[in-house]
This record gives C-alpha cells, sequence and structure tokens, in this order.
C-alpha cells in the first residue's frame, strides 16, 4: 500500500496528494496525519491537490474527514491547487467541503494558516482576565 508522504514546514504540516486515492490509502493519510499532528503540535495542514485532475465524491469526503479530524486536534485545514474542473465537479456533487478553507497556492495557504493563528491568540489574550497587556 502507498503512503502519502506528510512534510513539516514550521508550524505546517504539508500533504501533498499526487496518486489516485484507494480506501486504503485515504484511511492511511488520515491515521497518519492525526498521528503527526499529535507528535509535532503543528496548528496548520495544508493540502495540495494539484496534481489531481478528477476529484470525485470519495476525494471529497475524503477531504472533509481529515479536516474535521484536523479540527478537533488544534489544526486548521487549507486545500490548495484546486484546478478549475475540480471546483466545478465538487460544486456539481454537491460538496461544500465544511471546515475546509481554500487557497490558489502553497504561499497562500500558509498566510490564511499564519492569519487564523494569530486570530486565534488575539481572542484567546482577550478572554484571559489575567493575561498582561503591555502599556507605552
Amino acid at each position: 500500500m502507498e503512503r502519502v508522504p506528510i512534510l513539516k514546514i514550521g508550524d505546517i504540516l504539508l500533504v501533498s496528494i499526487q496518486l489516485d486515492m484507494s480506501d486504503q490509502t485515504a484511511v492511511a493519510l488520515q491515521e497518519d496525519l492525526a498521528e503527526r499532528i499529535v507528535v509535532t503540535g503543528c496548528h496548520g495542514v495544508i493540502i495540495d491537490i494539484t496534481a489531481l485532475d478528477i476529484v470525485d465524491s470519495f476525494v471529497g469526503r475524503m477531504l472533509s474527514t481529515i479536516a474535521s479530524i484536523s479540527k478537533v486536534l488544534d489544526a486548521e485545514t487549507v486545500v490548495v491547487g484546486m484546478r478549475p474542473a475540480v471546483a466545478i465537479t465538487l460544486v456539481e456533487l454537491g460538496l461544500s467541503l465544511n471546515g475546509i478553507r481554500t487557497a490558489l497556492n502553497v504561499e497562500r495557504g500558509m498566510e490564511l494558516i499564519a492569519a487564523a493563528r494569530a486570530d486565534e491568540l488575539e481572542y484567546q489574550l482577550d478572554d484571559d482576565p489575567d493575561a498582561e497587556t503591555a502599556t507605552p
């Protein structure tokens, strides 16, 4: 069984899907990714689907499941590299990809994750009455 490589770049895990996803490969990816999120403490997952020519309902569900697992483990998911034909197919299939943000490329995906993390940290500081505030 082939495995999808998961690369760590700073606080982000990068998954580049370069092959057709079988059921076994998808389940292995979900398990591998969940384990890597926990072990590394990363707060972002980028899934690059540039190499996929076709996304069917199976791949759409797999992406949604990965996003849900990542969210439970405190990691934001961004799918990058979606081709126009893939986007059209997803819409026609009625797959909304809940919990998944999209970006045109890896760089923009990393920016989205950084911005989401900054917003989350700011929110946590605003909520914490014991947080120290800097005064000029």
